[in-house]
């Protein structure tokens, strides 16, 4: 039978109903998933020991082992039983779990044919990822094989897939965020510290995971980095910077209007004094505009 020639009638299929119910009972708002998916581009680029931090920089060896280290993490974090000739057995149904950097792409072995495939895509870039599920049927698939008899979906089949999240929001990598030629100006220094100030005055505003700073500052000891006594904190503090984290300074965050940090995560920012603003030591300050000159130190505040 000729691809596309298939009925577009869609079978009831409990199974993946079971399935779909149970990985919204574990993870109601994606928030787990997406963690999987953040911790294994981070995982993958490595960057605290190689200074990458984006997709075309891999090799093509490390591309193709991302759907790998998605798969265990995946695993690590909702302890799925493992099943028969699939990943997991999942409500008690085999499923195969599936990565594709692009829509579509996925690569179904002949051990998930007719078997439910948990299908999943991300764009770092974009900060957004997918997760889905779809039955491996002959009717979704392609005609066609590879050499390892692999197939992938037909154009029924991409559009049957059930999207349990659709194109949700992945947490920022920053260094993506800032334009290219402002990142390699923060690499562009042969001190991790000043590669780490250089990132904090860059990112002004928005959130800065542990993982990118450890990536600028290629140190074993990144986070200190951003602290006071020879850190971010302490040679930005002139130029009216102070560094939040997700630790203690979450309802700082709040006042100044700025991203809330996670607890892994800081923000930046540059304040000035003001009438009104918000009270740290003896005085008010308020975030600095474009037009706000610099001059006054930012005060100290806890770490």
């Amino acid at each position: 039978m000729l691809e596309g020639f298939f009925s577009d009638e869609r079978a009831p299929d409990p199974a993946l109903n079971e399935v779909r119910d149970e990985i919204l009972r574990l993870d109601p708002d994606g928030s787990r998933w997406a963690a999987v998916i953040r911790h294994t581009y981070d995982m993958i680029y490595n960057g605290q020991e190689t200074g990458r931090y984006r997709w075309d920089q891999l090799m093509k060896t490390e591309k193709t082992h991302f759907g790998t280290l998605f798969e265990i993490n995946a695993q690590r974090e909702f302890g799925f039983d493992g099943g028969d000739e699939t990943d997991y057995r999942i409500a008690g149904h085999q499923v195969d779990a599936k990565w594709s950097q692009s829509m579509g792409g996925w690569m179904l072995p002949p051990e998930v044919f007719d078997e439910l495939a948990l299908v999943a895509t991300g764009d770092d870039a974009q900060s957004r990822w997918s997760l889905g599920l779809i039955r491996a049927t002959a009717g979704v698939r392609r005609v066609g094989h590879n050499r390892d008899k692999k197939s992938q979906l037909n154009e029924l089949g991409r559009q049957r897939v059930e999207w349990i999240w659709r194109d949700a929001e992945l947490r920022p990598n920053v260094l993506l965020q800032l334009p290219r030629h402002v990142v390699d100006h923060i690499f562009d220094h042969r001190h991790g510290t000043e590669r780490t100030n250089r990132l904090f005055r860059a990112a002004e505003g928005m959130l800065v995971h542990r993982n990118a700073v450890a990536t600028v500052s290629r140190q074993l000891d990144a986070q200190k980095r951003v602290r006071y006594n020879g850190g971010a904190r302490s040679a930005l503090q002139p130029e009216g910077y102070i560094i939040l984290s997700g630790m203690y300074h979450r309802e700082l965050a709040v006042e100044f209007g700025v991203p809330v940090p996670n607890a892994d995560e800081y923000v930046s920012l540059r304040i000035v004094p003001s009438d009104r603003g918000v009270r740290l030591g003896v005085r008010s300050w308020r975030r600095a505009q474009l037009a706000d000159a610099g001059g006054t130190p930012a005060p100290k505040i806890r770490e």
